[in-house]
C-alpha cells in the first residue's frame, strides 16, 4: 500500500516515478519558453509567482533529496524541518530561468536515485519532527504529489498571460 502524504490526493494513485518523469517534463515544456515577465506572473492575487514556485520546487528537491540520501546512508537519521517561506525569501534574486533549470536538473538526479532503489531501500526509515516515523518511499510519494500540486498552479499561471 502506498504511503499517505499531504499530497496523496494530487498523486491520485499514480506510480510516483512515472509521475515525477511526466510532471517534470510538463513543467519544462510549459515554462521553457517563458520570458522574465512571464515568470513574475501568479496564478492568483497574493500567491507566489511562477518564479517563486519554481524556486520552491528546486528547494524542495534539495531538501527532500537530501533527506532520502541521508536516510539511505545514516542509521537512525532524523530529518530537520524547514520553513518554505523563509527559504523563498532568501533566494529572491534567483531568476525564473535559473529556478527552472535548477529544478529540472535536481529533479532528474532525484528521479534517477529513486528509480535505482530496491524495495528494501524504499522501506528505509527516518524520523521527522512533524511527521514522525517515515520511509524513503514516503519521501518519493511526497515529492511526486508535491510536483503535481505545483504543476497545476503553473498551468493556471500560464492561462493568465
Amino acid at each position: 500500500m502506498a504511503p499517505q502524504t499531504p499530497y496523496t490526493t494530487d498523486l491520485a494513485g499514480r506510480d510516483p516515478i512515472e509521475a515525477l518523469r511526466d510532471t517534470t517534463s510538463r513543467i519544462g515544456a510549459l515554462a521553457g519558453a517563458w520570458s522574465p515577465a512571464d515568470f513574475e506572473r501568479s496564478y492568483a492575487p497574493g500567491k507566489w509567482s511562477a518564479r517563486q514556485i519554481l524556486t520552491h520546487l528546486a528547494q524542495t528537491e534539495i531538501a527532500l533529496g537530501h533527506r532520502a540520501r541521508m536516510a539511505l546512508t545514516t542509521p537512525n537519521y532524523a530529518a530537520q524541518s524547514f520553513d518554505q517561506d523563509t527559504w523563498i525569501a532568501r533566494e529572491s534574486t534567483t531568476s525564473g530561468r535559473d529556478a527552472l533549470d535548477a529544478f529540472l536538473a535536481l529533479a532528474a538526479m532525484n528521479r534517477a536515485l529513486f528509480a535505482s532503489l530496491s524495495p528494501a531501500d524504499r522501506a528505509t526509515t527516518l524520523s521527522h519532527p512533524e511527521y514522525g516515523s517515515l520511509t524513503v518511499d514516503w519521501i518519493l510519494h511526497q515529492m511526486a504529489g508535491h510536483q503535481i500540486h505545483h504543476l497545476k498552479q503553473l498551468e493556471e499561471t500560464a492561462t493568465r498571460g
